[in-house]
């Protein structure tokens, strides 16, 4: 099925591994050029190195993007490099799980700060642009946990924030050829995620509770986003296409 996307120039924030970086590498497969932006230099360099050994079109940006100044320079710096931009996907975060007695404000800060300050500073950073080409593609990339996990208050907020932001902004940037969505997933197997110290306890428990019974793998992910920022899903706006194997509670 072709997407419709080629040629289009995509940014994928947290792309540097994980869940990103399988998101860059699909988009990059459709023919989109994609800019991977990491605040791991090391690893966003080797995941372009890596694309580009596969003949892919793909660019590093290292950027801070709860820094509004360095979300200015990303952004910048991608059509200067590329000739435009025309799809954004908020995929940079990480957890800091604690008990809400033991949670600091600090904890809370951070993933606030990362997860949503940061899809707030880079949508409000491309969408003038996409407001001037008529077109434009913004995915969030939320959780099965914005229904709410124990240890995860300041998790659950954030991802739950992105799913409201982006009904928000389907709304408000509708009219000029844009779509917001999300993408919620649920147990996947990642890097950051095999490196917990209970991840084979996480992992029995996430396929018991699923009625598919496999983990999610990091291109399940990748493969919704692209149908998101494609062609093919230009009537759909404010949705959360959840890619949990069913779970959702």
């Amino acid at each position: 099925m072709d997407l419709g996307i080629k040629d289009k120039v995509a940014i994928v924030t947290g792309s540097a591994r994980g869940l990103g970086a399988a998101t860059a590498r699909r988009l990059a497969e459709e023919g989109v050029k994609v800019v991977v932006t990491d605040i791991l230099h090391e690893q966003a360099e080797a995941t372009v190195a890596a694309l580009r050994a596969d003949g892919l079109q793909a660019h590093c940006i290292v950027a801070d993007i709860t820094k509004g100044a360095e979300v200015q320079r990303l952004v910048a710096e991608t059509i200067a490099h590329f000739g435009g931009v025309h799809i954004l996907v908020n995929n940079a975060g990480f957890p800091r799980d604690k008990y809400l007695v033991k949670m600091s404000e600090e904890d809370w800060d951070l993933v606030m700060e990362v997860m949503l300050k940061g899809a707030f500073l880079a949508t409000k950073a491309v969408m003038p642009k996409f407001i001037e080409q008529g077109w434009g593609r913004v995915i969030n990339i939320s959780s099965r946990a914005h229904f709410g996990n124990p240890t995860q208050a300041n998790y659950s907020a954030a991802k739950a924030g992105l799913i409201g932001m982006a009904k928000a902004l389907a709304i408000e940037e509708g009219r000029y050829g844009i779509t917001v969505n999300c993408v919620a997933p649920g147990f996947m197997e990642t890097e950051m995620v095999q490196a917990l110290p209970t991840y084979e306890t996480i992992k029995e428990r996430a396929v018991q509770m699923q009625p598919i019974k496999r983990v999610g793998m990091p291109t399940d992910i990748a493969n919704a986003v692209a149908f998101l920022a494609s062609e093919r899903a230009s009537f759909i706006t404010g949705e959360v296409l959840h890619v949990t194997g069913g779970r959702y509670g």
